[in-house]
């Protein structure tokens, strides 16, 4: 939703030429106002009057020349200081301007630090705040299409956030954070997200157990100190009369003049579903508070979500091809829906200690519920048309990770050289849990080429032995890095994390466990930063991430995933170039190589039973190319380039496979021109294009989804009514309304992307 900081007018407001006098001071453009600052320190100054001409005297002048010598005196009082909230819009006005250009401005809380990208030996790429107001993506996986190396995984049939980060990824492997603490990898992206950053590579030494692909971390927006808001109505149309509408309420501003702020952000959308039959509803609800003292800053967030939403495992493929069906039928039955709700509560101190040293701690817990019917397809015949269905469903779901955090981040001179310390620890206790799960065959005839919908009701029959499912993983850990800076120029880094952690999986009623693993281990992590300018850095680094091996289901004959089953690690280097171009044109060019072991493999032995064993492993190699920002004073952009070979290695009958939904070749280009003063009002055109390369679409290779090319358009007009900024904004996604298929699960569960769809919103900004 188009949000309203981005295009304050800040003169509008009274009292705020002590605020614009502020943003001279900012950018320099003006002289004059370096002299509010001094006039704000320095007390009142007392001048004298100039001294008169002579003058021939006179009888009659005599009265006056005695009064012109006597010197007149006046007191130059200094204008008021602005306020608390003043200074605060000013500083807005700044900012927002930089965000309008598509600045890349990272969240200390991917990194842990507020450190600059040219002082990091790792890769973080991200999707700025203006980015999303003018894409309006409509997932995370939306957004991330302007990152390289990322495409879809299993969505669990469009309910859940999945997504594949140089090769690996999963939709439950805890990989999606909000301010940089784990959610339960539902629906992150929502009106309360900022912006969107990605970590690539391992990232287990700040985040504990984790695939080797990165963790994608989503930013909050925060309550400000000056009071501002918008309210943002929608329209949106796909063919054949599918419409729907949304709104969106944003407002913020101050309590009192103590530093205390608050925002509100309120969504609601009712949208039909793109395809033959379906709709999503969905309501948000987010307050939240924060305090910003000299040395303490406080912040409270909480968000309300309850959601209706399709459960669409989409096409099948059959001999290589997707069915010769249109792309809007669908193959289940309207009752394929999910609902429920979730909460998320986040709380956050950062206390500066002195100048070099600040603590921080921070809380998050977040809970999702949810039910789903699900007719699921078990077999297709191409040639008759007839379709093989179980009417599944889960009832009951229960997802919720509670997290906690704690670290001190400064800095010590230790034998002439600087040392950065980030030092902490942090605990995590993650459930999944499914209480009734639905197995029910069904009898009643179903042709994909002349569908009858609605002979059926969702299934009832619960299946005791795939019930219960529950999966638990508890981790503590301790964690240290050092930035060594040997020159002003060159720092090398290393890091170590002591981690403890346990799981328990199974399922059944009675329960049973078929995971059940407990052990501790060290990873460490290493690199090396060369800055040759302010502008441009050159850096390498080594890492190591760590997984558990687990499984719900049981594997044959008997077997117990423990801890004598070694654990999925990660290692991987990493080298590249980071550049921040006058602070207007950032990026990274990264060249990486991971490596994953102990890949969980089943073989036949001499006796001819099946033992589970690690002896598997994967390899992903790659490079990729991220660019974001202002190429000149009207256009920015954002693109990316990524190259991804993503392989089994080591595995009795995948080696040499490609990794499932992994595209060798992924690309993005996004422009925008702002037509400045050259017509009334402020007119913003932009769009570009998307490019995702073939996919195997399953483990085994045996089909591979055909690469697609996805191109999308916006504009924007901003102009006022009644003194009121009015923004119109118009989004056309997937222009060319092609059929491409991002994601699969296996040959009958291929996920259909979306059609062509059109929105217009109107935004009204006070």
């Amino acid at each position: 939703m188009m949000d309203d900081e981005g295009r304050r007018d800040a003169r509008a407001r009274p009292g705020m030429c002590g605020a614009i006098a502020l943003v001279s001071a900012l950018t320099a453009d003006l002289v004059c106002s370096s002299s509010l600052h001094a006039q704000a320190t320095l007390p009142a100054v007392t001048v004298d009057a100039p001294a008169p001409k002579r003058k021939p005297a006179t009888s009659s002048s005599a009265p006056q020349r005695q009064a012109r010598a006597t010197p007149s005196r006046r007191t130059m009082q200094p204008p008021p200081m602005p306020t608390r909230a003043e200074r605060a819009a000013a500083e807005a006005v700044v900012l927002n301007a930089a965000k309008l250009n598509y600045r890349a401005m990272p969240s200390a809380t991917t990194l842990r630090s507020g450190a600059s990208p040219l002082d990091t030996a790792q890769s973080v790429n991200v999707v700025p705040e203006q980015v999303i107001r003018d894409q309006l993506p409509r997932n995370i996986d939306d957004a991330l299409a302007n990152v390289s190396g990322v495409t879809q995984a299993n969505t669990l049939a469009g309910t859940q956030d999945a997504v594949m980060r140089r090769g690996f990824g999963d939709n439950r492997d805890g990989s999606i954070m909000r301010n940089g603490m784990p959610l339960v990898q539902g629906r992150s992206l929502n009106a309360a997200v900022e912006s969107v950053e990605v970590l690539k590579g391992p990232a287990s030494l700040l985040y504990g157990i984790m695939d080797p692909g990165g963790i994608v971390n989503t930013i909050s927006k925060r309550p400000e100190l000056y009071q501002h808001g918008s309210v943002t109505l929608l329209g949106s149309a796909y063919a054949n009369d599918r419409t729907g509408a949304d709104g969106t309420i944003d407002v913020t501003g101050p309590i009192g003049d103590g530093g205390l702020a608050y925002r509100f952000i309120g969504y609601g959308v009712s949208e039909d579903y793109w395809r033959n039959f379906g709709r999503h509803r969905e309501m948000l609800v987010a307050p939240s508070l924060a305090w910003y003292g000299d040395m303490t800053t406080v912040q409270l967030n909480y968000e309300h979500r309850e959601f209706i939403t399709p459960f669409d495992r989409g096409t099948a493929f059959v001999n290589g091809a997707p069915l010769a069906i249109p792309a809007t039928r669908r193959l289940d039955e309207p009752f394929n829906n999910m609902w429920g709700q979730s909460d998320l509560v986040q709380a956050s101190v950062e206390q500066k200690l002195n100048d070099d040293w600040k603590l921080t701690a921070a809380y998050s817990y977040n809970t999702e519920t949810f039910s789903a019917n699900q007719l699921r397809i078990t077999a297709i015949n191409a040639t008759t048309g007839l379709e093989t269905r179980s009417n599944d469903g889960t009832w009951g779901s229960l997802s919720r990770v509670s997290y906690g955090t704690s670290y001190v981040q400064g800095s010590f001179w230790l034998g002439g050289l600087r040392n950065e310390v980030l030092f902490g620890g942090d605990a995590q206790y993650r459930t999944i849990y499914r209480q009734d799960l639905i197995r029910q065959t069904v009898s009643t005839p179903f042709n994909i080429y002349n569908p009858v919908y609605g002979l059926i009701q969702p299934g009832t029959t619960i299946s005791a032995t795939d019930s219960e499912q529950t999966d638990k993983l508890g981790q503590y850990s301790l964690f240290l890095q050092d930035t060594l800076h040997l020159t002003d120029r060159l720092a090398l880094i290393g890091g170590v994390r002591y981690m403890d952690y346990e799981q328990i999986a199974g399922r059944g009623r009675p329960f049973k466990a078929n995971t059940n693993v407990a052990a501790d281990k060290v990873l460490p992590l290493g690199g090396a930063i060369l800055k040759l300018n302010d502008q441009l850095s050159l850096y390498a680094s080594y890492t190591q991430s760590l997984k558990p091996n687990w499984t719900i289901a049981p594997l044959s004959g008997g077997v117990v995933l423990g801890s004598n089953i070694a654990p999925e690690q990660g290692t991987s280097w990493e080298t590249g170039v980071k550049f921040d171009l006058d602070k207007r044109l950032s990026g990274t060019i990264a060249v990486y190589d991971i490596d994953k072991s102990n890949v969980l493999v089943s073989q036949l032995n001499a006796s001819n039973v099946l033992e589970y064993t690690t002896a598997g492993k994967v390899r992903s190699r790659g490079a990729e190319v991220d660019v974001t920002g202002r190429l000149t004073q009207a256009w920015s952009m954002i693109g990316s380039y990524g190259y991804t070979d993503a392989r089994v290695t080591d595995d009795p009958t995948y080696r040499g496979k490609r990794l499932q939904n992994v595209a060798l070749n992924t690309a993005s280009l996004y422009l925008f021109y702002d037509f400045g003063a050259a017509v009334p009002g402020k007119l913003r055109l932009g769009g570009g294009a998307r490019y995702v390369g073939d996919r195997a679409g399953d483990a085994a290779n045996s089909f591979v989804m055909p690469s697609y090319v996805v191109a999308d358009l916006f504009a924007t007009y901003e102009t006022k009514h009644q003194n009121l900024p009015v923004i119109y904004q118009l989004n056309v996604k997937n222009l060319f309304d092609n059929v491409y298929y991002p994601s699969a699960n296996s040959v009958l569960n291929v996920a259909v992307g979306d059609a062509r769809r059109v929105s217009l919103a109107a935004t009204v900004q006070f």
